[in-house]
């Protein structure tokens, strides 16, 4: 089995798609379970505002059609071609050199972004119990990649992301921010980020809603707001002056019904919405309201896009790491089956000699006890010269990064059966 990465990401998807292809934290055991299912040895699930991507340990088809299966579900209208038109594989060592360029921030919609690397994270622990021990590698090496591009070069130099992106529009619309008002929906990292992006600019945190009023408290008292369930919060909308919008509901919670006559009270006065959320929280109605400014993730990520001119240089020497881990990582996979190949190729050669050695000497029983031990002696000698060059030559490319290939390759030769 090689190793695969099948998903969709923010350039082959526009966010309306992405969002149907999110999945929370309570899914990914059951979407891998199905996965693995159809074939699949191991399996992690990577998903984000940006992208969404099992990377599995699996014969080609099967898992993969599983995968695309599983997506295509999510599409209420599914175009022709279904969740494929979306998507992309990549394969072996494209597969491991993706995921090393993403944990980096080179496939970053914000290039060098560095939230990505704990998204990373997060998607193997969710994932632990199905990754197996090669995705375990892989992911462990991801993270330490990405510590080294973030360490050896300029590329996450000048912190951008949807989150400053967010105080940089606000601060367009109302000029100075010392002293408007913000009201958080949502408590998670996300929404904790952003929020204190804007309370470092002066910003008073009044509220914070939160399906769960513990987590909303916490981080209410430490930006000096107050907690209050969802319900409690729209209100508010008619008083605030920028509502950041972050929560893990699998659909829109500020709805026109929930809000529209709130925000009518208003009489026009500028309110900046920033939804943060993948699912979006906020139907995009609500902008028709007048003076009612509303930025999604795409919006806020092209507006930090454009505080990255200075990261590009960099990009050649991350790059560069990027492929030195490469060949780390693939010469230890193509490692991986040598010795017991090696071992099982020997014993089979060495069982098939002792049979013919045996046939052989049924016929030559003239000969003397010292010939026969001659003759076995020869068997072995000539075993040994004929598995030479192809136990040198398996090492050899193992150390290359090239052993996988030549695994395959041996086994068919040799009718030989993957190992479990």
């Amino acid at each position: 089995m090689g190793i695969k990465v099948v998903g969709v990401n923010h350039r082959t998807a526009p966010l309306d798609v992405r969002e149907r292809f999110a999945h929370g934290a309570h899914e990914v055991p059951g979407a891998l379970a199905r996965v693995m299912a159809a074939g699949a040895s191991g399996g992690v699930l990577l998903s984000t505002c940006n992208r969404t991507e099992f990377y599995l340990v699996a014969d080609d088809e099967p898992a993969l059609e599983a995968v695309w299966s599983l997506l295509g579900e999510r599409l209420s209208a599914s175009p022709a071609g279904g969740a494929r038109e979306y998507g992309y594989i990549a394969r072996d060592r494209d597969a491991v050199r993706h995921l090393y360029r993403v944990s980096s921030g080179l496939d970053s919609m914000i290039l060098g972004e560095s939230q990505i690397q704990g998204q990373v994270r997060e998607a193997w622990e969710a994932s632990r119990a199905q990754a197996g021990p090669v995705l375990h590698r892989l992911f462990q090496t991801a993270l330490h990649v990405g510590s080294r591009v973030r360490t050896e070069t300029g590329l996450g130099m000048g912190t951008a992301s949807a989150a400053s992106a967010g105080v940089a529009v606000a601060g367009k619309i109302f000029g100075d921010l010392a002293g408007r008002s913000a009201l958080i929906l949502g408590a998670g990292d996300m929404a904790e980020l952003a929020a204190t992006c804007l309370s470092d600019q002066g910003v008073q945190i009044t509220l914070v809603a939160n399906r769960t009023q513990e987590r909303a408290r916490a981080i209410a008292e430490r930006l000096g707001g107050k907690a209050v369930s969802l319900e409690e919060a729209w209100p508010h909308f008619a008083t605030t002056d920028i509502a950041l919008c972050s929560t893990a509901a699998p659909h829109a919670v500020v709805t026109w019904e929930r809000v529209g006559a709130v925000l009518g009270a208003r009489r026009g006065r500028p309110l900046c919405i920033l939804d943060l959320a993948v699912p979006r929280d906020v139907d995009p109605a609500i902008a028709q309201i007048e003076n009612v400014f509303l930025y999604d993730v795409d919006d806020l990520q092209t507006v930090a896009a454009q505080a990255t001119a200075r990261r590009r240089d960099e990009i050649p020497a991350a790059e560069r790491i990027v492929e030195e881990e490469t060949d780390v990582f693939w010469a230890w996979y193509g490692g991986l089956g040598v010795v017991p190949t090696i071992k099982e190729l020997r014993q089979r050669m060495d069982d098939l000699r002792a049979v013919e050695l045996e046939r052989a000497l049924r016929h030559l029983g003239h000969l003397s006890p010292d010939d026969r031990a001659r003759v076995e002696q020869f068997s072995l000698v000539l075993l040994n010269k004929f598995l030479h060059q192809p136990t040198v030559a398996l090492k050899a490319a193992a150390e290359e990064g090239r052993g996988y290939g030549l695994l395959e390759a041996l086994r068919r030769l040799f009718g030989m059966e993957p190992p479990a």
